[in-house]
């Protein structure tokens, strides 16, 4: 559910205040990294404070830029590989594809085949490389156990247009979560920080100096146990979606990574399944500026679950139960 750091480009950081913080936590914070890489890139002169070399213990000061180049990554060679994979629109600018539940997005340590970018390679087709081959066209990412929507670029224009729009907050994302127990309201704004965990870099968390995260949560449904929710991002942090809900003491039902994991088996949930799905998807055409909006029916496994917990097997049979339940109705929500 991120945005996808640029590999290879430049990064500009405007300072706006004076701040104890030192240069090295500053980069690390802005470009979600750790503080040690940041420091690496101080010292490898690919950090400058208004076009100098700095320390890393410098501290910068109201005005001052801060640019990083931040390096392609080493990586592999990007195998192409002969996938399935949901196309539900493409044109020579872009591709949107309806991804499944247990696919990896791209190739990295432990994943280097069977991911989405291996099988956009073995579709063939020009893809961006702004955010390098290993990442190539992705505008955004959504997590392995997460299905749903997920935006390619095919030009570099594209990307470029795409990715303004998105930290522009001009891309509508919309996601159908299922939480344990249930919200203090029909509608929660959660506003809280999120960086990797102290504790666990493999985890995030809310985190006081943390990047700026915004998720707004809207009730659809109330059943015994669970909340049926549409997820509003106003920011893309990693994982902000679990983060947020396992922060309201409420995480999405399946994951184990954030203390939703329990009682799978009692809402019919496959194992290594979490019911997050990005079911919406809309922006304006990079190219053309046609409104593009897309949405992306609950899958099967997520549908069997909803059967479980609304004790409605009509469910099942539903094209599609978030349209039945107002998901698409947003009417005046930001």
């Amino acid at each position: 559910m991120s945005a996808v750091p640029g590999t290879g480009t430049s990064h500009t950081i405007p300072v706006e205040a004076d701040s104890d913080v030192r240069l090295d936590l500053l980069v690390a914070r802005h470009l979600d990294v750790s503080r040690t890489q940041a420091a690496t890139w101080v010292a490898e002169a690919r950090v400058l404070v208004n076009g100098r070399r700095e320390k890393a213990a410098y501290k910068p000061t109201a005005g001052d830029v801060v640019v990083v180049e931040v390096p392609a990554p080493a990586g592999r060679a990007v195998i192409p590989q002969d996938l399935p994979l949901a196309v539900v629109y493409e044109d020579e600018e872009l591709l949107v594809i309806d991804k499944a539940a247990g696919m990896v997005v791209h190739p990295a340590p432990g994943h280097w085949e069977g991911t989405v970018v291996n099988a956009l390679a073995g579709r063939g087709g020009p893809l961006s490389e702004l955010g390098g081959a290993e990442r190539a066209g992705l505008v955004h990412r959504l997590d392995k156990d997460t299905s749903g929507l997920l935006l390619i670029a095919r030009t570099e224009r594209a990307h470029r247009i795409l990715g303004d729009a998105l930290t522009r907050r001009e891309i509508v994302r919309r996601y159908a979560a299922l939480a344990w127990g249930h919200l203090e309201s029909d509608r929660v704004d959660v506003d809280q920080p999120l960086a990797r965990d102290p504790r666990n870099r493999q985890r995030m968390a809310v985190v006081r100096t943390g990047k700026a995260a915004k998720t707004t949560f809207v009730r659809l449904a109330r059943y015994d146990s669970v909340d049926l929710l549409r997820a509003h991002l106003h920011t893309g942090r990693t994982h902000q979606i679990r983060v947020h809900l396992s922060h309201l003491g409420h995480p999405v039902v399946g994951d184990d990574v954030y203390g939703g994991g329990g009682g799978r088996r009692l809402v019919k949930l496959p194992a290594g399944r979490h019911f997050l799905h990005a079911a919406r998807l809309r922006f304006r055409h990079p190219a053309s500026g046609a409104d593009m909006d897309f949405r992306s029916p609950l899958p099967a496994d997520l549908k069997a679950t909803l059967s479980a917990v609304a004790r409605d097997p009509s469910i099942l049979d539903a094209a599609d139960p978030l349209d039945d339940l107002g998901f698409f109705n947003e009417g005046a929500e930001p």
